[in-house]
């Protein structure tokens, strides 16, 4: 077994990439604990001899508790600032990170939680899949899209977010709430457009004889998405959905449903009603109001 002293060795060989990781996850103040949380857990296993990749072992870790950070945070979101024309791809975006500075830190701070631990840590620093989804607790493949979406996002390609989004989401759950047929036009565009997955349309049926309306695949217009949504939304609560505001129904134990906006202009364009487990349990979920 290693002596204290040749753990605290070994530990500190791996501590400057450790650091790095943690430092692109959670940022440089944070990572110094993070990096501290990882040794301690280090120093407390009984067999650390055992630990066949200890450099593999403590990047997971790190992550882990660079993840349970982002998620303890309230987010907020902000307007985002413009990056420099010379950065037209992810990769070079993160590596040059130390020149680009509050541009891009600004950018990974809008990710979800997940989805910033997935991009960077392949991404950047060329982790497998294979090993990052234990750490986000998603299927290699869902890890697959929580790093295309975090990809997406930084080089620009997703729709622009900030406070009017959610604000508009908010006032649009008040409206649907209370019944508010008016407000909950003004809110949508005259195309509007509400989609739902076979899941959702499925348990939307079940619910008619309870006073719930019939629920199509597909439902396009102000005044048809307007019928849908008055009166009853009682049940949902806001949550940011990838990062976005959005809003869900739920119980203590699971989440049943999802609603993204897609909201341009300060009108909601689009609905998407997800109630498929599966796409619930690869999406990065953070409850901003009580379920």
């Amino acid at each position: 077994m290693s002596r204290p002293t040749d753990l605290a060795d070994r530990f500190s060989a791996h501590r400057p990439h450790l650091l790095a990781v943690a430092g692109r996850l959670v940022g440089p103040d944070a990572a110094q604990d993070a990096v501290q949380e990882a040794w301690l857990r280090l120093a407390r296993q009984e067999d650390p001899d055992a630990i066949e990749n200890l450099g593999g072992w403590l990047t997971t870790v790190v992550a882990r508790i660079a993840l349970n950070q982002l998620r303890a945070r309230r987010p907020e979101v902000e307007e985002p600032e413009d990056l420099p024309d010379e950065a037209d791809d992810a990769e070079s975006l993160v590596v040059s990170a130390d020149a680009v500075g509050p541009a891009l830190t600004l950018v990974l701070d809008r990710l979800a939680p997940a989805e910033r631990l997935a991009f960077v840590l392949h991404d950047v620093f060329g982790l497998p899949f294979e090993e990052i989804a234990p750490v986000v607790d998603r299927s290699v493949a869902a890890t697959r899209q929580l790093a295309s979406r975090g990809r997406r996002r930084v080089r620009g390609d997703a729709p622009a977010e900030g406070r009017a989004s959610a604000e508009v989401v908010a006032a649009f759950l008040a409206a649907a709430r209370d019944g508010d047929f008016g407000a909950l036009l003004q809110l949508l565009d005259p195309e509007v457009v509400l989609r739902a997955d076979p899941v959702a349309v499925r348990v939307a049926t079940a619910n008619v004889g309870r006073g719930a309306p019939a629920l199509a695949p597909e439902v396009t217009g102000a005044d048809a998405v307007a019928r849908v949504f008055a009166g009853r939304a009682r049940a949902a609560v806001p949550v940011l959905i990838d990062g976005l505001p959005g809003l869900a129904y739920a119980t203590p134990r699971r989440t049943v449903s999802l609603f993204r906006f897609t909201v341009v202009d300060g009108v909601v364009t689009g609905v998407e009603l997800v109630g498929d487990p599966a796409t619930i349990a690869a999406t990065d979920v953070v409850f901003t109001g009580e379920v």
